[in-house]
């Protein structure tokens, strides 16, 4: 048994316990110092003050850190504009009649749609890389600068991108860049053929055709591309074997491949619109266009609409849905030379045979720049950051900015060895890859590419294992061609007008209407409750039930008439309310 002295000396131990260091939200007041001043003599006397406090407001909701409250509670706060960045829809408009399940379904949707939302706009801010331009010195400008410059500038991965293929026998040369960015495809006119994995300087293969060559593009992944010569459409793999040989599409001119839908479109001299779905081999629709020679082409990344360029200055805007345009557009006074588009399917840029660069609103169908060029371009692409490159001859300039504020001078300018014939941003990098007559020249334009890439869709990275795994992904994940519309948002919406069109053949098949509700029929009841009167009184209330929610539309109709009665009696009364020099004699 131990001694009383013994438990005194323990517990004045107890009773001098360090205090805990202070944390960095804690402010040091003058109580606190003196406090610490007295050698705890407050601790001796309420050891056990703290604690029912801190139950206190622990019932209150409160979360605390070391015993004291979160000095930043809930949530971190988001900016607005962040969030906008990554808003996709509006909510959905929920009927008051909807049936509760599919109102569920439309809540848990918008609910996980809002989450995901919030989750980008956090995650934006880890994003390690940011775009960087070229700035010259003072009262320099930046054309001036040329690339030989450049490369020496920067260091000598980066300088290495800069490089010119002298190809001069088979020119000249249309480009494209895998998805990627990783491998660059060639299409000589005369018939040369080469794949290239240009960061490494790898050749893959290279084939001579033996025939004219319109247009080369990339499929889904670089074990693939197409090349439209002067007959029919060749498919190859990347050892240079042949795999296709499509005869049913002839005369073929240029190319564009839909990615997230497996479908190559194609334009022909026969003035025919034509759909290729890569992943099963089969031709999906074929529209003419009744327009003439199609030779300028391209596609919307946002919404997957093709636009096409004609010799009578308009731009039409094509769905493999529809056998007639979806949008046709006067745009030039000339024959249209040109036409692509950004990235986020909001601007259009096009040049036509009478000297002029246009900068549309695809939103408002509205021209929103104009620019005058000596010579016209020839050949335009836009960049992931939205610099946009055109060709003047052997000519090309770079654009900063061109679809927001009025540019009176080019970002970059370079010229090559012959006319320029493709050109074509390479993706997730600085460069600009121009086909001309002399060959290939690669450029270094600062700030065209994406810094950021989405692992999940496009790495530039990924080895032969992750290629084959994300390739059959995407064959699960493939849209149909049906779903191509210019609002993609549509797609989360219900057709009223078909669904009743459907049920009026429905009724008209079956000769009565499956969807009615059936009359109320009261069910009988014992002990003389199913009375005449007793039964006349449920028919009405189950009437008034059914009419409720007519009623009720009927009276905010009413209401909102009455409001907006008021509103143009207000508006009269401000008009009217300047008095003359007769109103002193009203009173």
């Amino acid at each position: 048994m131990a001694s009383p002295g013994k438990a005194s000396v323990s517990d004045s131990h107890v009773g001098k316990k360090k205090k805990p260091p202070a944390r960095y939200w804690q402010e040091e007041t003058d109580g606190e110092k003196k406090g610490a001043e007295d050698g705890g003599r407050a601790a001796e006397e309420e050891p056990r003050t703290q604690k029912p406090k801190q139950e206190e407001h622990q019932r209150e909701g409160k979360r605390f850190i070391s015993g004291k409250s979160d000095p930043f509670p809930g949530p971190a706060p988001i900016p607005e504009d962040r969030l906008q960045k990554f808003k996709r829809k509006e909510k959905t408009k929920k009927h008051r009649r909807q049936h509760y399940k599919l109102r569920d379904i439309i809540t848990r949707s918008e609910e996980a749609s809002e989450m995901a939302q919030k989750q980008a706009a956090r995650f934006d801010i880890l994003l390690p890389e940011d775009a960087g331009f070229l700035e010259g010195d003072e009262e320099e400008d930046t054309y001036t600068i040329s690339q030989e410059d450049i490369a020496d500038a920067v260091d000598i991965t980066s300088g290495a991108k800069y490089f010119n293929l002298k190809l001069s026998q088979f020119g000249p040369y249309r480009v494209d860049y895998s998805k990627t960015g990783r491998h660059l495809l060639l299409g000589g006119r005369r018939g040369h053929v080469a794949c290239v994995d240009w960061q490494s300087k790898q050749l893959m293969c290279e084939i001579n055709v033996m025939e004219s060559i319109n247009d080369v593009k990339w499929l889904h992944s670089e074990t693939m591309y197409a090349v439209a010569q002067k007959k029919w459409l060749h498919i190859y793999d990347s050892n240079g074997i042949e795999l296709h040989c499509i005869r049913k599409f002839n005369d073929v001119l240029r190319m564009q491949f839909l990615p997230y839908h497996f479908l190559l479109a194609t334009a022909s001299a026969s003035s025919f619109l034509k759909y290729l779905d890569v992943s099963v081999g089969k031709e999906v629709t074929a529209i003419c266009t009744k327009t003439g020679r199609l030779d300028v082409m391209c596609q919307n990344p946002h919404n997957a609409i093709i636009h096409l360029g004609h010799p009578n200055g308009t731009v039409t805007l094509w769905s493999p849905n529809q056998k007639e345009a979806l949008v046709k557009m006067l745009c030039h006074q000339g024959g249209v030379r040109s036409v692509t588009v950004d990235k986020s399917g909001t601007y259009m840029v096009t040049s036509g045979m009478d000297k002029k660069l246009k900068v549309y609103d695809i939103r408002a169908l509205k021209p929103l720049q104009s620019y005058f060029l000596p010579a016209g371009a020839s050949c335009l692409s836009l960049s992931q950051r939205g610099l946009l490159s055109a060709t003047t001859g052997d000519v090309v300039q770079v654009y900063k900015d061109v679809c927001n504020t009025p540019v009176t001078k080019p970002y970059m300018a370079h010229r090559v060895r012959g006319t320029a014939w493709g050109l074509s941003f390479c993706p997730f990098e600085d460069v600009l890859g121009v086909g001309h007559g002399d060959g290939f020249t690669s450029m270094l334009v600062p700030g065209a590419g994406e810094p950021n890439f989405d692992g999940l869709d496009a790495n530039p990275y990924r080895s032969a294992k992750q290629r084959q795994e994300w390739e059959v992904k995407a064959l699960l994940e493939k849209i149909q061609p049906e779903l191509i519309s210019l609002d993609p948002c549509e797609l989360g919406q219900v057709d009223q007008a078909t669904f009743q069109q459907r049920h009026q053949d429905r009724v008209q098949a079956l000769g009565f209407d499956p969807l009615a509700k059936e009359k109320f029929v009261p069910k009988y009841k014992k002990k003389g409750r199913s009375s005449t009167g007793n039964v006349e009184k449920r028919k009405r209330q189950v009437a008034h039930e059914d009419q409720r929610d007519i009623i009720k539309q009927t009276v905010e109709d009413k209401m909102k008439m009455e409001k907006e009665r008021k509103n143009r009696e207000k508006k009269k009364a401000k008009l009217s309310g300047s008095r003359s020099a007769l109103d002193r004699f009203k009173n």
